[in-house]
This record gives structure tokens, sequence and C-alpha cells, in this order.
């Protein structure tokens, strides 16, 4: 009996992980960042909290607009590339045929397998074949404007609730280096999380989004300082 070798790739996962991740490590370190910045300069939990609240609402508007003005240009590049190229099937197959054979020439088949696999990939579904080969565009990696924003938008809040729920319950005394603490370890956990789903190493994303949360925060904190009410 012929056994089929089943694989499950993550590939197809880059599109939403690559937002999310990128949301819920905008809304820690930006959320964090702010926290002790307003912290350093009035040495107010009220006032460190509001600004928090106002930085988590305003961030997932941000997030969400950004993301689906970004991925709707990518779409709407995508829908251009697909109809010109539809419009190049119906007045011109045979060039595209011989287009086709050459991009697997170039992939190491022989000129006859070449030209046989286009005929019968055009066949099938010609389109998709150009979309896919000639052009790069996939289901898997067709940009979703509604789907990169919505991922943006809820993980930004669920990032920046992290680093407010410290804030809100913490004791003062410990209220700063509470956050900060706090906050790499949720970065460490989501650069962990995010390889894993990607099925990719741990080490180097935990560090990487670390190090630049560590330097955003230094960086707020010390402008706080510099700039507050506060010595």
């Amino acid at each position: 009996m012929l056994q089929v070798h089943k694989e499950n790739h993550l590939v197809e996962r880059t599109g939403w992980l690559r937002a999310a991740v990128l949301g819920a490590n905008d809304g820690i370190i930006s959320t964090a960042s702010l926290i002790l910045g307003v912290i350093s300069a009035s040495g107010l939990r009220h006032d460190a909290l509001v600004a928090g609240v106002a930085g988590l609402v305003a961030g997932a508007m941000a997030m969400a607009a950004g993301e689906y003005v970004s991925v709707s240009s990518q779409a709407d590049t995508e829908s251009a590339a697909l109809a010109k190229e539809q419009h190049e099937l119906l007045t011109d197959q045979s060039a595209e045929i011989t287009e086709l054979a050459r991009i697997y020439e170039r992939r190491g088949l022989t000129s006859e397998l070449a030209r046989e696999v286009a005929l019968q990939l055009m066949a099938h579904d010609a389109l998709g074949a150009h979309a896919r080969d000639e052009l790069g565009i996939s289901e898997t990696i067709s940009a979703n404007p509604v789907q990169a924003a919505f991922a943006s938008a809820l993980t930004f809040s669920v990032g920046a609730a992290a680093p407010l729920l410290l804030a809100a319950f913490l004791p003062m005394v410990w209220l700063m280096p509470g956050i900060g603490v706090g906050a790499l370890v949720f970065l460490a956990a989501l650069g962990a999380i995010g390889a894993t789903a990607g099925g990719a190493p741990i080490f180097k994303p935990a560090l990487r989004v670390t190090f630049w949360g560590a330097l955003a925060m230094a960086a707020t904190t010390g402008i706080g300082m510099l700039f507050g009410t506060v010595a």
C-alpha cells in the first residue's frame, strides 16, 4: 500500500504571525516605555496609568490603520499585476507559454520538459501558474488587509495591557524596576512564542526583542528624569 508522506510547513503562518508579533511587541515596548517616562518625570501612578491607557487605545488604532493601509497597498499591487497577466494571457498566450517554460528551464528542467510542464499547468490554471511562478503570488502569501489589521490591533492591546497591569498593582517602591523587568520578561516570552509558532530557534528572537525593548525603556526613562519635576 502506497503511504503518503505528509509534511507540515509553517510558512503559511507568515502573514498573520508577522502582524501579531509586531503588534504585541509594539504594545509592550511603547506602553512600558511611556509609563516609565511619565513615572520618572512626575512620580505619580495616576499620571502613568492615564498615559498608558491613552497609549493603548491610540496605539491599537494606529497599528490597525497602518497595517490595513500597508497591506491594502500590497493587495492592490497584486491585483493590478494579476489583471495585467490575465490580459497578456488573453492576447498573447503563445508568448506566455514560452515565458513560463523559460522560468522552468532556469530552475533546471530541459527545454522540452519545461515546455510540457508549462502547457499542462496552463491547461489546468493558466493565471494561477503565472501568478505563482512568474509573479511570486500565491494563496499562502497573498495580502489580507483585514486579517493583518485585526491581528495587529488585538495583539497590540494584549501587549500593552501587560505593563499597564503592573503599573496598576505593583507597590510604588517597586513600580519602575518591576515594570522594566516585567516588560523584558514579556518581550522574551513573546520572541520565544513567535519563533516557536514559526518553527524557528527561540534564542535569537527572544534576545532581539529584549535588547530593543531595554533600549527604548532606558531612553524614555532618561528623558523623563531629565525633564521631570521630581529630583
